[in-house]
């Protein structure tokens, strides 16, 4: 069964659900506002200049979830997948998914963002398998940390080969949907790339390369 890769953030969604959920915790004064936006802006910048230091960034997003206990935040990450997620849903995104049903392959969402943050948006777009980097649970908290392997440029392709590996699986006949020239490295390893709605660099090296250039906004 061939693999439908998709990056989440601006490729099946029209923003960037990490960069939001910062801001959500910001309006609603969950952390101190001018130090948090101000740090989360510059972070965002760095991802879409391709300088992101992402061990650093992740314990800066991964702070609040040590703060408060799980129920708590669950509770706001309802709130957020409502008022954030659900009306950012690219409008192409649900037909893009459902085609790669239909043609019966197996779908899959590969995000740099961290799982607590985006297991619900694959839940609430229906794709079952999600790679993402997984915040470390101690005694029932998140401690701030992360584990194994961030999902981040050739992160995603290491965590990637990790999971066809235990599967027996390889990539024959996958498909990689992505935004960013951040993922160029999966991007190389599919039989079919797809840029989607690209970041000035991706469309460059799609154009180059003859990779299908979509919208799905």
């Amino acid at each position: 069964m061939p693999l439908a890769l998709f990056d989440l953030d601006n490729t099946l969604l029209a923003g960037d659900s990490d960069y939001l959920w910062g801001q959500f915790l910001v309006r609603n004064g969950i952390v101190d506002a001018r130090e948090y936006e101000e740090k989360n802006r510059q972070f965002f910048e760095d991802y879409e200049q391709g300088r992101l230091d992402i061990d650093r960034y992740l314990r800066f997003a991964l702070a609040p979830l040590a703060r408060f206990d799980r129920e708590q935040l669950e509770c706001w990450r309802q709130d957020f997948i409502e008022q954030e997620i659900r009306p950012i849903i690219a409008p192409g995104s649900k037909e893009l998914l459902r085609k790669h049903r239909e043609r019966g392959d197996e779908l899959m969402i590969i995000s740099a963002t961290n799982a607590f943050v985006t297991r619900p948006i694959a839940e609430l777009l229906g794709v079952s398998h999600l790679l993402a980097t997984e915040p470390e649970i101690l005694e029932g908290r998140y401690s701030g940390h992360y584990i194994g392997v961030p999902t981040f440029r050739a992160g995603k392709v290491e965590a990637l080969r990790h999971w066809l590996e235990e599967r027996g699986r390889d990539l024959t006949g996958s498909h990689f949907y992505s935004d960013s020239h951040n993922d160029l490295p999966l991007l190389e390893q599919v039989e079919n790339p797809v840029a989607v709605d690209p970041d000035p660099i991706l469309r460059q090296q799609a154009e180059e390369r003859g990779w299908p250039v979509i919208s799905l906004r």
